[in-house]
C-alpha cells in the first residue's frame, strides 16, 4: 500500500526514568519534556506507557484514589498540550459495565483537551506481567487524525502479536489498518533482558514490513524493584531502516522529522538488511552475551532501587569470593564508593588469601570495610548448642551457624547505621539451594539473583577490562563457602561450565529431563539438578528481590508451587 502524501512532521520520543505512584514527579517530568519539545518547534510529542502513573502499578491500580490522582494528573498535562499533541500513558475507566474496571490507555491531548483514548488490545499475562489482573482489552479500534496524518496508536504488546502462533485472537494493527493510517506509534514500557534490545528491533521491522508504514517505539527507561526497563526506543521508517536508536539506560529526549514520502530527514543508522529478522532465542547458555547491558542494567537496578526508595547507603560481607567482589564493584559504581561498606568476617575455615583478597579489593575500589572475625560469636554458640547437640559430628548445621552469624552482624550494623544490605547470591546458588536461609541468603536486593556464575566471572572481566579492580586471584581460585575445612563448591554442586548450562536449559528454556538428556548430558547429573532445583523452591520463595536481566528471573515472573512433586 501506498502512503498519500502528507506533510512532514516534527515528533519528539520521551525516553523516561518514572516512580510508580509519584504523581507529582512524574507530571513535572512530562511537562518538562512538552515545554522542550514545544521550545524546539515539535508537532508530537510521545511517551511511553503508563507514564503518567509508571509500570507496573500492581494492586494501586485497585484504589481508586490511585486512579483520580492520574486524572488529575492529566488534566495538568493536558494545560500544556497548546500548539503541540501530546501523547501519555495512564489507566482510564471502562465506560462499560461488563469486563475490568480500568483499560490501560494512551490519551492524546491537543489544544489542552483530551482528544482520543485509545486502549490497549492485547494485555500479557506471562512472565513479569499480569495486565489482565486489571486491565479489559480493547473492543474498538480507530486513528486519530492530526494534522493531515491518521496515527495508528498502539500500546506496547500491541505490536507482539506477530507470527505464525500468535499468542492473541485480535492484532490491533490490523483493524486500524482499514482505516488506511499514515504512520504507527507505539508507547512502550517493555522491560530488559539481555535477548530484548535485539528482540524490539526484529518486532518493529516485523510490523514496518508487514503494514508497510514508519513506526516510532518509545519505551520507558528505569528500575522498578527488579524489573529494569533500558530505553532503546526505536525509529523506522516505511522502508523498515533504523532511523534512530536511543541510548540504554539513560534519559533522552529526541525528535526526527517526517517528510511526506514516509521516510525521514534524518540519516539512516541501519539499513533495513542490517536488522535482526526474528527474536533472539539463544539455544545454550552463552556467558559472555551482552555482558556489557547485563553489567548496565544492574547498576541502573541497584540505583533506582536506593534513589526511589529514599536510601543512600549499602552494606554487604566481603568474602574474598567472586559474588562479593562483583557485587560489591557494581555497589561502588551505582551509589559511589563513599556509600558503600564491606564487613570482612573471617572464621575458623576462612583462608589467610580470603581476607587479603577481600582487603585489597575494598583498597582499589575505595571504599569503607572493617573487619569483624566471627571465631568467638561461632564457638559461643557451639559451647551453648553441645548439651543439645552432644557428640554428634559436624554437619550443615554448624555451617549454617557461620552464615548466619554473618548475616545477623550485617543486619545489625545495617540497623544501627541505615544501611541496607545487598544480597551475593547468584542465580546457580539459588537454583540448588546452595545457600543458608537468613544467612547468605539475607537482604533487601539481590544483585546478582539472575546471574549464573559464569556470568559472574564475565561480569568480573568486564568490570576488570581497563585496569584490575577485582584482584586477579578472586577470579583465579576455586569458589569456596569457607564453612569447613578445604570446603570446595564443587563438593556439593557440579561444575559450573555444565551445571550452568543445565539449569539455563530448564530454568530458561523450560525444557524437561528427557530433552536435557538428549543434549549429551549425564542423565543422572541432569536428574540430581533438576530435583536440586525443584526441592529449594521454598528458599527462593522466602528470598528478597532480584534484579532481573534474563528472560526467566527468580521471582515474580516464575511462579511455582512450593508442595509439589515434579521431578524432586
Amino acid at each position: 500500500m501506498q502512503i498519500p502524501e502528507i506533510c512532514g512532521m516534527k515528533i519528539f520520543l520521551a525516553q523516561q526514568n518514572y516512580h510508580i505512584g509519584n504523581f507529582e514527579s512524574n507530571t513535572q517530568k512530562i511537562i518538562t519534556a512538552i515545554e522542550e519539545a514545544k521550545r524546539q518547534g515539535g508537532d508530537l510529542i510521545l511517551f511511553s506507557e503508563l507514564s503518567v502513573c509508571g509500570y507496573a502499578p500492581r494492586d494501586f491500580l485497585e484504589f481508586n484514589d490511585f486512579i483520580e490522582k492520574s486524572y488529575k494528573a492529566i488534566d495538568e498535562i493536558k494545560q500544556h498540550a497548546d500548539g503541540i499533541a501530546v501523547l501519555v500513558g495512564a489507566p482510564d475507566r471502562n465506560k462499560q459495565r461488563e469486563g475490568k474496571d480500568l483499560h490501560n490507555a494512551a490519551f492524546f491531548l491537543y489544544e489542552q483537551q483530551i482528544k482520543a483514548v485509545v486502549h490497549k488490545t492485547c494485555l500479557p499475562n506471562y512472565d513479569v506481567f499480569d495486565e489482565y489482573r486489571y486491565f479489559e482489552p480493547a473492543y474498538d479500534w480507530n486513528i486519530v487524525e492530526f494534522k493531515g496524518k491518521k496515527l495508528a496508536i498502539t500500546v506496547c504488546e500491541d505490536i507482539w502479536n506477530l507470527g505464525d502462533n500468535p499468542l492473541y485472537r485480535i492484532c490491533p494493527m490490523d483493524e486500524l489498518m482499514k482505516f488506511s493510517p499514515d504512520l504507527m506509534l507505539n508507547m512502550s514500557a517493555s522491560p530488559f533482558d539481555y535477548t530484548h534490545v535485539e528482540d524490539r528491533k526484529a518486532i518493529v521491522k516485523l510490523n514496518v514490513q508487514k503494514y508497510k508504514l514508519p513506526m516510532l517505539y518509545c519505551n520507558s527507561v528505569g528500575s522498578q524493584t527488579e524489573i529494569v526497563f533500558d530505553g532503546g526506543s526505536l525509529v523506522f521508517d516505511k522502508h523498515a531502516n533504523m532511523i534512530a536508536h536511543l541510548p540504554l539506560f539513560e534519559e533522552a529526549l529526541v525528535a526526527v522529522e517526517l517528510k511526506d514520502d514516509g521516510t525521514f530527514v534524518q540519516p539512516v543508522q541501519s539499513k533495513a538488511e542490517e536488522v535482526p529478522n526474528e527474536e533472539l532465542n539463544p539455544l545454550h547458555l552463552d556467558e559472555t552475551l551482552s555482558i556489557k547491558e547485563i553489567h548496565d542494567a544492574i547498576i541502573l537496578g541497584i540505583r533506582d532501587y536506593f534513589r526511589k526508595m529514599g536510601f543512600t547507603k549499602a552494606i554487604l560481607g566481603s568474602s574474598g569470593g567472586i559474588d562479593s567482589a562483583v557485587t560489591l564493584a557494581l555497589a561502588c559504581t551505582a551509589l559511589g564508593k563513599e556509600n558503600v561498606r564491606a564487613i570482612l568476617m573471617p572464621s575458623h575455615y576462612s583462608t589467610e588469601h580470603s581476607v587479603s583478597d577481600a582487603e585489597q579489593l575494598s583498597k582499589n575500589l575505595g571504599n569503607p570495610y572493617g573487619i569483624v572475625p566471627i571465631k568467638n560469636i561461632y564457638d559461643s554458640f557451639l559451647t551453648e548448642l553441645k548439651p543439645i547437640f552432644n557428640d554428634l559430628p559436624f554437619s550443615l548445621a554448624e555451617e549454617n551457624i557461620q552464615s548466619r552469624s554473618r548475616g545477623n552482624l550485617l543486619m545489625a550494623i545495617a540497623n544501627k547505621f541505615g544501611y541496607i544490605l545487598l544480597n551475593t547470591s547468584n542465580k546457580s546458588e539459588l537454583a540448588t539451594g546452595y545457600g543458608t536461609l537468613y544467612g547468605d541468603m539475607a537482604g533487601g536486593l539481590g544483585v546478582l539473583g539472575d546471574c549464573y556464575k559464569l556470568q559472574v566471572y564475565e561480569l568480573a572481566k568486564y568490570i576488570n577490562r581497563n585496569e584490575e579492580i577485582i584482584p586477579d586471584n578472586i577470579i583465579t581460585k576455586p569458589p569456596s563457602a569457607e564453612l569447613r575445612p578445604g570446603q570446595k563448591d564443587s563438593d556439593s554442586l557440579p561444575d559450573y561450565s555444565i551445571l550452568d548450562k543445565v539449569l539455563y536449559q530448564y530454568i530458561e528454556r523450560r525444557q524437561g529431563p528427557k530433552e536435557i538428556k538428549a543434549l549429551g548430558y549425564d542423565a543422572a547429573l541432569v536428574d540430581r539438578v533438576l530435583k536440586m532445583v525443584n526441592v529449594n523452591e521454598y528458599k527462593r520463595n522466602q528470598f528478597c528481590p532480584i534484579i532481573r536481566v534474563s528472560p526467566k528471573a527468580f521471582g515474580v515472573g516464575r511462579r511455582l508451587p512450593i508442595v509439589a512433586k515434579y521431578l524432586s
